[in-house]
């Protein structure tokens, strides 16, 4: 069938938007990419350090013409998601020879883990760490001895700096090599079960740690569908990962196959050749627009509305919230995973996974079909899934139904007619909540604020058992201008059992929830934060809030709270420990949540 009429409404709209930063953009890569492979402006002592290690394929990089490809690497082995990743340079480089080709790891980036630092101090320099991330792949690659990048990342900015900067280098092939997601340990469902236990004091910590350690178990991403396997997810819908790479797991034959022909896939589309594929190409509006659908269809992670608006920038393509809003009325939900159903992502895979729901959205005209990717032209190449036979990898067709329909439905039966994301505006200001996991009775919560200028302080009320009353509790001053923007996670279980006491709660912020976040409505993102003069600095105890993800309205009831002097926020603390101090600079000229929260993302 024909487009949806929203997705090309929403789309046109995208492209009339961005117009002229697209022009200038695509103007940029096309005269850098006319100027051919970058080894040939190298001067030969240039050219002399950059391949003095390489040994017997020195030749190749100084004499033959063949393609080489820099490696982008998030390794570290403190994350489980990365960890895979400490032996693909050499699998890598491996495929390249075989190829006739050369590789050679450029540079690497960090990557911090969400997981461990939830709660901490260093939450604080999560969301920056995208942009640093970005940064790092600019120095990489800054050498201009690469004909085609490998990036190799997974989870939360990990991905999304790395497509930044991939866009950055947008006159250059590029394609995303994931890792995939660990084995199914303790079902989530059962781990949250036993945070809420320990967080109303029912259970000790030796019971919280134990199940922690079960659900957290091996090499690969946590999972939970949170915004790692978001992110997994979308480089398939905005055709940067191979088809039906996502979700195969760690060490087993199929991804180690999969690696290898994504090196073999890089290396085929550089200039050298005949199927030139530069990322800028591919990241135009219809893959923005793509992959907010699937983030939709899934009940993806909210931190992607505003990696999505980031990412989308640094390749010239301007996203708003409406359009993240309008997508979601258009887009059924098709699939539930944890935090909202009781599966993982591999249940999720198993189930029929992206392969089936890209085909489906597909069929529905709820996705651009003619979108250019790694594979090759067209979207639907990414309906089918990987096989090894007798060691030989090949794709072969997709399913066509649903294994298990309590995970994954097909769009014209989905779990709910809308995907999983509102924009809520009002006076407040503008806000997203993620409603894909709350009870539709919850949607609308109209009650007094409780005022908290940061989680500790929420926590602590909770703990001496001051939540007796349906309440909208506010932590504010949690922006990025003001301390970084951390999420907000560790307030879930203490919220969720309030609801569990039949208490009426919501949360209202100008930071972020987890990618995991789950039953408590929350209005997350709130622009402008408190820091900028967001009517959130205003509020007072007792002021009436009313948070309705059904209207999309976010305001406060009481009169006269504009004409107060704004909160005085004593932030002194946020400016050192555990590096805080050098990112001063980022709190000073970050963006608005609106559009990415960007330090090195263009002012478009």
């Amino acid at each position: 069938m024909g487009l949806h009429p929203t997705l090309h409404r929403v789309t046109e709209r995208v492209r009339a938007r961005s117009a002229e930063a697209r022009r200038q953009y695509l103007d940029r890569i096309s005269a850098a990419a006319e100027e051919g492979p970058r080894r040939a402006h190298l001067s030969c002592g240039n050219q002399a350090h950059a391949y003095a290690a390489m040994g017997a394929q020195k030749d190749d990089l100084v004499g033959a013409r063949v393609p080489n490809l820099g490696i982008v690497t998030a390794y570290n082995d403190m994350l489980s998601a990365h960890q895979p990743f400490e032996t693909y340079p050499d699998k890598i480089r491996a495929a390249a020879r075989a190829t006739g080709g050369t590789a050679q790891v450029a540079g690497g980036v960090p990557a911090m883990c969400d997981g461990v630092t939830q709660g901490q101090v260093g939450m604080e320099l999560s969301l920056f760490s995208r942009d640093v991330i970005a940064l790092a792949t600019g120095v990489a690659l800054s050498h201009n001895t690469f004909d085609a990048a490998a990036y190799l990342g997974v989870c939360d900015k990990i991905v999304p700096g790395l497509v930044i900067a991939a866009a950055t280098f947008g006159h250059i092939p590029g394609i995303f090599i994931p890792a995939g997601p660990m084995t199914s340990g303790l079902p989530n469902d059962e781990k949250s079960k036993v945070r809420q236990q320990f967080a109303a004091g029912e259970v000790g910590r030796d019971k919280l740690m134990e199940a922690e350690m079960a659900s957290y178990h091996g090499p690969g991403t946590c999972t939970f569908y949170g915004t790692a396997n978001s992110n997994q997810m979308l480089m398939e819908f905005m055709g940067l990962h191979l088809p039906g790479a996502s979700f195969v797991n760690p060490g087993t034959p199929l991804r180690e196959a999969l690696t290898v022909a994504a090196t073999e896939r890089a290396l085929a589309i550089t200039a050298l050749g005949n199927e030139f594929k530069p990322v800028g190409e591919i990241l135009d509006e219809r893959a923005f627009v793509n992959g907010i659908v699937g983030l939709m269809a899934t009940g993806g992670s909210t931190n992607l509305v505003i990696h999505l608006p980031a990412m989308a920038r640094a390749a010239g393509v301007l996203l708003d919230l409406e359009d993240f809003a309008e997508l979601s009325e258009a887009t059924p939900l098709m699939a539930k995973v944890y935090p909202n159903g009781l599966a993982d992502v591999n249940h999720f895979h198993a189930a029929g996974g992206l392969a089936y729901l890209i085909g489906e959205l597909l069929e529905a005209g709820m996705l651009h079909p003619d979108t250019q990717t790694v594979a090759g032209e067209g979207l639907s190449l990414y309906t089918q899934e990987p096989k090894l036979t007798d060691g030989t990898l090949h794709w072969g067709d997709g399913p066509e139904v649903s294994a298990n329909d309590k995970i994954l439905r097909p769009a014209s039966d989905p779990f709910q007619p809308i995907g999983g994301l509102k924009q809520l505006s009002g006076n407040l200001g503008r806000g997203v909540m993620k409603v894909s996991a709350v009870a539709p009775e919850r949607h609308v919560i109209e009650a007094p604020a409780r005022i908290f200028d940061d989680q500790d302080s929420v926590k602590a009320a909770f703990r001496s058992g001051t939540f007796t009353e349906d309440c909208v509790v506010v932590v504010r001053f949690q922006g990025p201008a003001a301390n970084g923007m951390p999420e907000l996670h560790g307030l879930t279980p203490i919220l969720a059992v309030l609801l569990d006491r039949g208490l009426n709660v919501a949360l209202v912020t100008d930071g972020r929830m987890s990618g995991a976040s789950g039953k408590v409505p929350s209005a997350i993102h709130v622009t402008p934060e408190a820091m900028h003069g967001g009517l959130l600095a205003h509020l007072r105890d007792g002021d009436l809030i009313r948070v309705d993800a059904v209207a999309g309205k976010l305001e406060v009831l009481t009169e006269g709270v504009v004409d107060r002097p704004p909160a005085q926020p004593d932030l002194s603390g946020n400016g050192h420990g555990i590096g805080r101090e050098m990112f001063e600079v980022f709190r000073q000229n970050v963006g608005p949540a609106t559009t990415g929260a960007g330090v090195v993302t263009p002012a478009l």
